[in-house]
């Protein structure tokens, strides 16, 4: 059959559509985006360790396994990271022997909390008790309540070729299935910028991979019962952040850190968040800082002399 050419491309134009409109419908039907929406929240600091492999720093001021005292509280001081910990080379041994020294003597070593500084990943993993995330088109926002801490995540991006480094670093992330991962580099270090709540550093070379799950509350909260004896209950028994008994799903966060400066392998660890029944309240942190810990106050700074 002899067809013109305004013909052809009539039926050209009508194929390329079919095709366009299948192809919308074949993503439609496809594995759904998982919804991390609403709060989210935990009742322990640290990071959580994984079943098996190298582990993240834990506080040498702790009694594992004791049900009654659990790690002395849920926040203790002093804070004493396990220097001996073979992920650490020695530079970074000694940071965190130094630092835990300092604690010891009763003292309040600069963190991003009492600095009113940045929580970067993971630091960010290990003391916030909180997350909410929230989705557009091209991005993931990260809010986390202590301090109105705020992460951007650009989805299905590249990280530029050449990374300036910034506070938050350059993270880029993607769905696999049911999983967001978030890829990370060029976190700048700032003046009290550490890994955890030990001082652990972190270069500008360090490289984060995360991923975030949903999974089963009873499986989730196993998990935070086990971390809970390690690291304490913030908040006693009943919990700083009330969670929701009756949702029946959980958010999980698995994180490897790679840093050949710092560390002599990578290593991974989690942080565990059951949904929230704790309304989102606005924390900001004064810059003027007067206080490092409760009863540890630092007098306001006072000028006598007249003005005339």
């Amino acid at each position: 059959m002899h067809m013109s050419p305004r013909s052809l491309l009539v039926t050209v134009a009508i194929i390329v559509g079919t095709a366009a409109t299948a192809g919308l419908s074949m993503g439609a039907t496809g594995p759904a985006i998982p919804d991390f929406s609403g709060r989210w929240g935990r009742n322990a600091m640290d990071h959580e360790h994984m079943p098996s492999g190298p582990a993240p720093l834990t506080n040498l001021n702790r009694r594992d396994g004791d049900t009654e005292h659990p790690s002395l509280g849920g926040d203790p001081i002093p804070l004493i990271g396990d220097y001996n910990n073979p992920i650490l080379k020695p530079e970074a041994a000694a940071i965190v022997k130094k630092t835990g020294e300092i604690s010891q003597a009763g003292k309040i070593f600069a963190d991003p909390s009492n600095q009113c500084g940045p929580y970067q990943p993971p630091y960010a993993f290990s003391i916030q008790l909180g997350l909410e995330m929230l989705r557009t088109k091209n991005e993931i926002v990260m809010l986390f309540p202590q301090d109105d801490q705020v992460r951007r995540i650009r989805m299905n991006s590249r990280h530029p070729a050449r990374v300036t480094p910034t506070a938050m670093g350059d993270a880029i992330g993607w769905y696999e299935s049911d999983t967001l991962v978030v890829d990370t580099v060029g976190i700048k270090v700032e003046p009290a910028s550490m890994l955890d709540r030990y001082g652990t550093p972190l270069s500008e070379g360090t490289h984060l991979i995360e991923r975030y799950r949903l999974i089963d509350t009873a499986e989730a909260k196993a998990a935070m019962d086990r971390h809970e004896l390690r690291s304490g209950r913030v908040g006693g028994p009943p919990g700083a952040v009330p969670l929701d008994p009756n949702y029946g799903k959980a958010l999980q966060l698995e994180f490897t850190v790679e840093d050949t400066k710092y560390f002599t392998m990578p290593w991974t660890g989690r942080a565990t968040y059951r949904r929230s029944l704790l309304p989102w309240s606005e924390q900001v942190c004064a810059e003027n800082i007067v206080e490092y810990w409760p009863g540890m106050n630092t007098a306001v700074p006072q000028d006598n002399t007249p003005d005339f």
